[in-house]
């Protein structure tokens, strides 16, 4: 055997009761499960769970793997297996690269944007070897950007048939699934006909429909009916996107509830994943509308253009401005980690005119400036992760604590897989810790219909964490939030160890999945 990992307690990913055994890999899969004597590199798994490799149902590392695609944050915590292109960001397809810069979270123009097609993107993401294994969405805001521009409307018929010519090629060359970010700005014109007719496209293909919803403060709720209307109307399969509202409003998560409850009970194929913060993240410049995007600095330094902007709901600022908090921003010390109302308070100045001098100062790095919203309880987040349609996901990018991203910070991307398991297993025993791995696992690849991951079977890929179960958690803060998760022991990716006792290995064997039609 490759490899051989002794006398751990199994968590093979059912939720079924746990069980001591050996596991043996082979080519890049488990060979053997039992007491066994075959020969090979040991690992001693005594006391320690044997799951399969954790899944990212809601990914948004499409460049950050480009840039450096050792998935460091990823890795420390067991994921061996990522969904990028969510919320309708992402790397391809790309017509303009200046117009599809702006919806790549984590783009610094480290990696130039030279591909145009999905296939093209995953040919580059390929050839950088990831450590983890990736699979792709077709984002709905580079096809509308890809076509309309940036126009806050509708698409023309003929818009329209291009967007869906290239959804098809990006499902074609391997993509599984469309998704939307209708709260951004980009996406606010698209009507429910022309998401239907997308959508069609997909569930012709058998894919997944992922829905950012139009709404997350007021009218949230009616905005995750439109989406699941959209994707019954088109008898797509539809995964709801951080489905818990941006309010803290007890009911209101309710009420999602029990939309979601309704349409499984009508027969619709549906899900939903929810990360794991008590706050939204979000770029800083969101709250500019469409039409001062092509010209910003001269919008910015107008204060015509200023008055106009404020009437614009954005999704950062509808909520109020006291909850919206900017982060560590190098121009700007004085500012960071303080709400925008307290700012305006303190300065005696508006909070928009705060604002928009920030995104003013740093039009060179338009995506730099980032807010975290403060949203959610923890008993909002244990009602969401309780429910047995809801999967957990990091909404954030892949990240390393050294190397071209080491000043990098995105909420979530050290912490989400740990928090989850400790908060869920631990502090509040809502879950087992094979219900918890389950949720991890087997449920988000039998969501994204891969028969042979997310399990600890024979036959299936050795995709692989070793962790202490009792130590398991995140030591990442909101301000300190670059701090990798303590208790993740081993990682095996496809056979290949990537982690051995907590420390990187330099071999990484992820792989790029393309759906086969």
């Amino acid at each position: 055997m490759d490899l051989v990992i002794r006398g751990g307690t199994i968590l093979d990913g059912t939720g079924t009761a746990p069980r001591v055994a050996d596991v043996a890999v082979k080519n890049g899969r488990i060979a053997a499960i039992g007491k066994l004597k075959a020969n090979g590199a040991q690992i001693d798994a005594s006391g320690l769970a044997v799951a399969p490799g954790f899944i990212d149902i809601h990914s948004h590392s499409d460049y950050t793997l480009l840039v450096d695609p050792r998935a460091v944050s990823a890795i420390t915590q067991g994921v061996t297996l990522e969904v990028i292109g969510n919320c309708g960001f992402g790397c391809a397809p790309i017509a303009d690269p200046q117009m599809a810069a702006p919806n790549i979270y984590g783009f610094n123009n480290e990696i130039p944007l030279t591909w145009h097609k999905v296939g093209e993107y995953l040919d580059k993401l390929a050839a950088a070897k990831p450590a983890v294994n990736v699979i792709k969405l077709v984002p709905n805001g580079q096809l509308r950007r890809a076509t309309l521009g940036v126009a806050d409307r509708a698409a023309t018929p003929d818009e329209l048939g291009r967007m869906k010519r290239l959804l098809e090629q990006g499902l074609e060359q391997g993509a599984f699934g469309y998704s939307t970010g209708l709260e951004y700005p980009a996406e606010r014109g698209a009507p429910d006909e022309e998401l239907v007719e997308l959508c069609k496209v997909v569930a012709k293909r058998g894919g997944l429909y992922a829905s950012h919803t139009r709404r997350r403060d007021e009218g949230a709720v009616s905005a995750i009916d439109e989406a699941i209307r959209v994707g019954e109307k088109a008898g797509a399969q539809i995964q709801i996107s951080h489905l818990l509202p941006r309010k803290t409003d007890e009911r209101e998560g309710e009420r999602s509830l029990e939309l979601i409850d309704q349409a499984r009970g009508r027969g619709l194929d549906i899900a939903f994943d929810m990360h794991t913060r008590l706050y939204g993240t979000t770029f800083l410049n969101t709250i500019v509308p469409l039409w001062a995007q092509e010209d910003l600095r001269r919008h910015l330094s107008s204060k015509d253009s200023r008055r106009r902007m404020r009437d614009y709901k954005s999704i950062v600022a509808s909520g109020g401005w006291e909850r919206v908090v900017l982060l560590d921003h190098p121009k700007f010390p004085q500012y960071s980690r303080k709400s925008f109302g307290e700012l305006a308070r303190k300065e005696g100045r508006d909070a928009y005119d705060i604002a928009f001098d920030i995104l003013l100062a740093d039009l060179e790095q338009p995506n730099r400036a980032m807010v975290i919203i403060h949203a959610y309880t923890p008993d909002q987040q244990a009602l969401m992760f309780s429910h047995p349609l809801c999967m957990p996901g990091s909404d954030a990018t892949t990240l390393a604590p050294d190397g071209p991203l080491a000043n990098s910070v995105f909420h979530g991307a050290y912490s989400w897989a740990s928090w989850y398991f400790h908060f869920m297993v631990h502090e509040r025993k809502l879950l087992t810790a094979a219900q918890a791995v389950q949720r991890l696992t087997q449920m988000p690849a039998r969501r994204l219909g891969l028969g042979d991951r997310g399990q600890i079977a024979e036959g299936y890929r050795a995709d692989i964490a070793v962790f202490d179960a009792e130590k398991f958690q995140a030591t990442a803060t909101t301000f300190e939030p670059n701090q990798l998760a303590r208790g993740m022991r081993h990682v095996v990716v496809n056979g290949v160890l990537t982690l051995r006792d907590a420390s990187l290995t330099g071999s990484r064997g992820g792989q790029v999945i393309r759906r086969n039609h």
